[in-house]
C-alpha cells in the first residue's frame, strides 16, 4: 500500500502547528526546535529565503532527501496557513482542521500520479484594482476591461507582481516549455496555486530540476537588491506558483485536491 508523507513549511513555530501529524519544516530567519527539520545543513539556499519563501525547503528536499525515498511514497507540500485536507469542507477551528487533514492516500488518486491544488480563477477583476495596477495593460489592450478572454493569468501577474516581469522571466525558461508556458498564461484565467503539490520520487525530481534550473536564470535579471513589498519580494514563488499549474498538467497526470485555508499560527 503507498505511503504519503506531507511536509508543512513555516517561518513561526506553533504549538498548534506541533499537534498535527505532519513533518514540520522551519525556515527564515528564526530558531526552530529540534520538532522542526532544519534546511541550514547540508546543500541548501537558506540565504534566499526572503525571496524564495517555501521554496528554500522544495530546494534542500531535492538536493538532501529525495532520493533516500522509494517509489510507493507519495510527497506532498504545505505552509503553514494552507493544508490539504481530505474532503471539501469550510474549516472553522484547530479541531476541524484536525479531523479533516489529509493524513493517507484517497482511492481516487489511483488512475493519478500527481496532486495539485484546486485551481482559483483571475477573470473579473475589480475595474478600480485594473485601472489602479493595470493600466499599463490596458494601454495596450483596451478590450482587456470589458472581454474575460483577455483577463488571464499573465495580466493577473503583471498587475500584482510587476508588469512585464513574467514575460522578461519566460524569455530565459527552457526551450521545450518557453512557448507554451507563454501561451498558458495569456490564454488562460485561472491557475493551480500555493506551491503546494504531491506526487512521487521521478516526477519531483524531474519537476524541481525544470523549476530551480529555471529561477536561476531568472535571478540574472532580477537578482535580489532590488525586490521588496509584496509585489517583487518573493518573485521567484510567485513565478514557480504560475509554473506548477502548467508543468504538472504537461509532465505528469494531476487530480486536482482539497485545500483549506487556516491560520494557526494566530
Amino acid at each position: 500500500m503507498d505511503k504519503l508523507e506531507i511536509f508543512c513549511v513555516t517561518d513561526v513555530s506553533s504549538k498548534l502547528l506541533e499537534k498535527l501529524n505532519l513533518n514540520l519544516v522551519g525556515v527564515g530567519k528564526n530558531k526552530f526546535s529540534k520538532k522542526y527539520i532544519s534546511v541550514k545543513k547540508g546543500v541548501n539556499i537558506q540565504k534566499k529565503e526572503k525571496h524564495y519563501s517555501e521554496l528554500t525547503f522544495h530546494y534542500w528536499f531535492w538536493k538532501n532527501k529525495l532520493k533516500k525515498y522509494d517509489q510507493k511514497t507519495w510527497i506532498g507540500f504545505s505552509q503553514k496557513r494552507r493544508f490539504w485536507i481530505k474532503n471539501k469542507c469550510k474549516i472553522t477551528s484547530f479541531e476541524k482542521l484536525k479531523n479533516n487533514l489529509l493524513n493517507k492516500v484517497p482511492i481516487e488518486w489511483k488512475n493519478y500520479n500527481s496532486v495539485i491544488c484546486k485551481s482559483i480563477s483571475v477573470k473579473k477583476p475589480k475595474k478600480i484594482k485594473l485601472l489602479k495596477r493595470g493600466w499599463k495593460n490596458l494601454i495596450l489592450d483596451p478590450q482587456i476591461m470589458f472581454k474575460e478572454n483577455k483577463q488571464t493569468v499573465g495580466l493577473h501577474f503583471d498587475m500584482f507582481h510587476g508588469f512585464g516581469y513574467l514575460k522578461k522571466a519566460i524569455n530565459v525558461m527552457n526551450v521545450k516549455d518557453r512557448n507554451e508556458f507563454a501561451t498558458y498564461v495569456n490564454s488562460k484565467n485561472k491557475f493551480n496555486p500555493n506551491i503546494m503539490y504531491i506526487s512521487k520520487k521521478d516526477i519531483l525530481n524531474k519537476w524541481f530540476n525544470d523549476l530551480f534550473s529555471w529561477l536561476t536564470e531568472c535571478e540574472k535579471i532580477f537578482g535580489f537588491n532590488n525586490l521588496s513589498g509584496y509585489d517583487t519580494q518573493r518573485i521567484y514563488a510567485f513565478l514557480a506558483e504560475r509554473y506548477a499549474s502548467f508543468w504538472f498538467k504537461k509532465y505528469s497526470k494531476p487530480i486536482t485536491w482539497h485545500w483549506a485555508f487556516f491560520d494557526i499560527t494566530k
